[in-house]
Formats: C-alpha cells, structure tokens, sequence
C-alpha cells in the first residue's frame, strides 16, 4: 500500500475531456475505477461524487461539434485507483 500513498487523492469531480474545466492530467496518468450503484462501469466520462451522477458517452449520438453526446446516469458514485 505504499504506492497509494504516492498516488494523489481523487478530486469529487473529474473529467477525461482535456477541454473541461475538471481535467485533471497528473491524476488521469493513473489507472481509475468507477463505481455506478455498485456496478463497474469502464467507460466513464465524466463524474461527480458528492452530486451523484456520471457521464457515459453515446454510442452512435454527435453533438454539433461532432463529439459524442454524454448521457447522464445517476447513483451513488465511487472512484478508487485500480
């Protein structure tokens, strides 16, 4: 468990778009898990612990700008490094 000393703590927002306010690239660089109602999910956008929800991206759906549309799911959210 020393290594999860090193690791930094997970903020309660986090996103992987690198155009979002809540990117944050020194914790992206490790591997994280998230927790949907205790379901693993592995395609994970975007979430928000104390708010209760993530964003998964469509499979098929382009926003105007020609990204994914993000469908929103809400629960009680857990992250944790892998």
């Amino acid at each position: 468990m020393t290594d999860s000393t090193a690791k930094p703590e997970l903020p309660d927002h986090l996103s992987i778009n690198p155009r979002s306010p809540h990117y944050i690239e020194e914790i992206l660089q490790y591997e994280i898990g998230i927790r949907l109602n205790g379901k693993e999910l592995f395609n994970v956008e975007e979430y928000c612990i104390s708010e209760g929800w993530i964003k998964i991206a469509s499979p098929k759906a382009l926003d105007r700008r020609g990204q994914p549309l993000l469908i929103k799911s809400k629960g009680k959210v857990e992250a944790f490094y892998r």
